[in-house]
C-alpha cells in the first residue's frame, strides 16, 4: 500500500486555533491531526507515504522526518499552492505503485483502506471514491450513486441525509489528466465533477466514523471523538 496525504492546506478558518501551525498539524486529543492519519495508515499496512506539503512545511518535516513508526515518508513540496488537483498530480508522479490511496490532511474516515484498495483493483476503474452516509450533507454537498458508481454530485446547501464524498480516494498512478487543466486546480471541482460521466468512478461505501476538522466547531468535536484512537 502506498498513500498520499494532502497536507498543504493554509487553514484560514482555523487560524485562531492553530497558533502558527499548518492545518494538518492542528492539535487533536494531544497530538497533531496528521499523526492520527499516519497511525491509521501504518496500522493498515501502508509501506510508503508521500506527504504533499507547502505552507509551513518545515514544521511537518521537523516533526516526522523520514519515517513514522518504520513507515517511510517522502515530501512533495509545493513552491506555490497547486490546489488539491495539482498536488495530487504532482505527488502521483513520484509514486511507484499501480494505484495509490489519497487522503485529505484535514479529514478522518474510519474504514479499511487495505480493503478499499483491493475493491478498487477489482472494479477496474481509474478512480474510486470513499463515500460516507451523513444525517445532514448541507455543508459538504452530496454524491449520486447508481449501481456502485458515482453518477454525479450535488452542490452544497441541500439539507437532509445522503451520501457525501468522504475525502479519500484510490487513484491509478497513470490516470489521464485533461490537457486543459492548469497547473493549479481543484481535484473535486475542476476534475471530478466535469469528468464524472467519463470516469464513472467506483463508490466505496464506508460505514465508519467521519469528521472534517476544517472549521473550529468540528476541530473541537474531534478532541473528544478521536481521543484514544489507535488506528
Amino acid at each position: 500500500m502506498e498513500a498520499i496525504i494532502l497536507a498543504g492546506g493554509l487553514g484560514t478558518r482555523l487560524a485562531s486555533k492553530l497558533n502558527g501551525l499548518p492545518k494538518a498539524m492542528a492539535p487533536v486529543a494531544g497530538r497533531p491531526f496528521l499523526e492520527i492519519l499516519l497511525c491509521q495508515l501504518q496500522r493498515a499496512g501502508c509501506a510508503h507515504v508521500l506527504l504533499s506539503v507547502g505552507h509551513l512545511h518545515h514544521i511537518i518535516e521537523d516533526r516526522f522526518g523520514a519515517s513514522f513508526q518504520g513507515m517511510p515518508l517522502d515530501y512533495v513540496i509545493e513552491d506555490v499552492p497547486l490546489g488539491t488537483g495539482g498536488a495530487i498530480r504532482a505527488s502521483l508522479s513520484q509514486a511507484t505503485e499501480e494505484s495509490v490511496l489519497v487522503l485529505n490532511g484535514d479529514t478522518f474516515l474510519q474504514t479499511d483502506y487495505s480493503a478499499m484498495l483491493a475493491f478498487h483493483a477489482d472494479q477496474g476503474k481509474a478512480i474510486t471514491l470513499a463515500i460516507a452516509h451523513q444525517p445532514d450533507i448541507a455543508r459538504y454537498g452530496g454524491v449520486l450513486v447508481r449501481e456502485g458508481r458515482i453518477a454525479g454530485f450535488e452542490e452544497k446547501g441541500r439539507s437532509g441525509p445522503g451520501w457525501m464524498n468522504a475525502g479519500a480516494y484510490a487513484i491509478r498512478r497513470n490516470v489521464e489528466w485533461p490537457l486543459s487543466l492548469p497547473e493549479k486546480f481543484s481535484f473535486e471541482v475542476d476534475y471530478l465533477m466535469p469528468e464524472v460521466a467519463a470516469l464513472s468512478p467506483a463508490a466505496w461505501q464506508a460505514d465508519g466514523f467521519f469528521i472534517d476538522i476544517g472549521i473550529p466547531a468540528d476541530l473541537e468535536r474531534a478532541q473528544a471523538e478521536l481521543a484514544g484512537f489507535q488506528g
